[in-house]
């Protein structure tokens, strides 16, 4: 697979239709990049489904292990790890029926792009999910 970025039209299609986004390696910690990112995603009316072990609850949210102990469908798997671990994630969230699989900005796996594709959900890779809801989407999922 050679990783393409999606059309912003296909982006903001992405995010239009989505509601769930479950957040892998969110931090409990308000001063890391991903609790910034997955608050201001909150505020913006998205339900943020925290999957990290070492937390039982962030953002208001019950913090799950997994993305297979996650109780409810998910649209967006937004993923804030190391890219060398995002293959496993990429193969977890095909096999929970995820729309999309969404690493961050600076994170780019081939692997975890191809296991998505080939499971059928959209992959973008190397973007902010924030920044990306802010430029396509100001005034809110119209």
């Amino acid at each position: 697979m050679s990783y393409t970025h999606p059309s912003r039209d296909e982006i903001k299609a992405i995010l239009q239709q989505s509601n769930t986004i479950a957040v892998v390696g969110l931090s409990d910690d308000p001063d890391k990049t991903s609790h910034m990112v997955s608050a201001a995603m909150q505020k913006k009316g998205y339900r943020i489904i925290p999957v990290n072990p070492n937390a039982s609850t962030i953002l208001g949210e019950t913090s799950y292990p997994s993305l297979k102990d996650v109780p409810v469908p998910i649209d967006i798997v937004n993923v804030f790890r190391r890219p060398e671990h995002t293959p496993p994630i990429a193969q977890e969230a095909v096999e929970i029926g995820a729309k999309t699989l969404w690493l961050q900005l600076g994170i780019l796996n081939e692997e975890a792009g191809s296991i998505a594709q080939a499971g059928g959900l959209n992959i973008i890779m190397d973007r902010c999910i924030k920044v990306e809801d802010s430029i396509l989407l100001p005034h809110g999922k119209e």
